[in-house]
């Protein structure tokens, strides 16, 4: 499940040739920046409301909306119709889709994000692919750099795959959805129309279509019960 197509549909992004001959979608990573550098004619045909700064190699489509105190660095594409939101950051070399919305806080760098992609509410976005339509909850954070020396490994069918990668947050597939103030470690994998819930800190490869939860109970006690235990 680690080709583009198999998490991707690749007729959801108007930069499919980015991932033309990946054999494993994370390769695409390392060609964004000069992917990016090629392909962004600066031009600026959104409207801002409110007083944005917009870098000098960045190109923003129709019917986009860009809120006060946005922060769009560039190189930088960015589709039509989206919504980038008050205070968002938009860092070096990241392409976002149509229909997109990049939230108040949100901070994204080297990533590529699909068709009506969601990252709405203080999340954490660095060095990965979003597929179409997926949506990451308020305080997402995809952890891109791992705290130890070495590439970012995948695991796959009990063997580590070597990514060559030192920086590689997460492939998030079609239609995927991640929970409010969920962490997806380095070289997360999610595959279509999967779940991982709140609070879920999630390292690895999570198949199609199914789900990754917490298993931690609240325990819920009468309130008086619970003042004499602390007292």
């Amino acid at each position: 499940m680690f080709a583009p197509a198999d998490l991707f549909s690749l007729d959801q992004t108007e930069h499919a040739a980015l991932l033309e001959g990946c054999t494993h979608a994370w390769e695409a990573l390392a060609r964004i920046k000069a992917y990016v550098e090629t392909h962004a004619k600066p031009q600026l045909l959104n409207r801002c409301q409110g007083t944005a700064w917009i870098g000098d190699q960045v190109f923003i489509g129709e019917g986009t909306e860009v809120e006060d105190g946005a922060m769009i660095k560039g190189p930088a594409i960015i589709g039509k119709n989206c919504k980038i939101r008050h205070n968002a950051y938009i860092r070096e070399h990241v392409i976002i889709g149509d229909g997109c919305v990049i939230g108040n806080s949100c901070e994204l760098k080297n990533s590529l994000l699909f068709n009506r992609c969601e990252v709405p509410h203080f999340n954490y976005v660095g060095d990965s692919i979003l597929g179409y339509k997926s949506h990451l909850g308020a305080g997402v954070k995809i952890s891109n750099l791992k705290i130890t020396p070495g590439h970012v490994l995948v695991e796959r069918d009990g063997k580590f795959v070597d990514t060559g990668l030192r920086k590689f947050g997460a492939l998030i597939g079609d239609e995927a959805q991640v929970g409010c103030n969920a962490v997806l470690n380095p070289g997360s994998i999610l595959g279509r129309k999967s779940l991982v819930y709140p609070n879920v800190n999630w390292r690895g490869v999570l198949p199609p279509l199914h789900v990754a939860k917490n298993r931690a109970e609240v325990q819920v006690v009468a309130l008086g019960a619970a003042r004499k235990s602390a007292g």
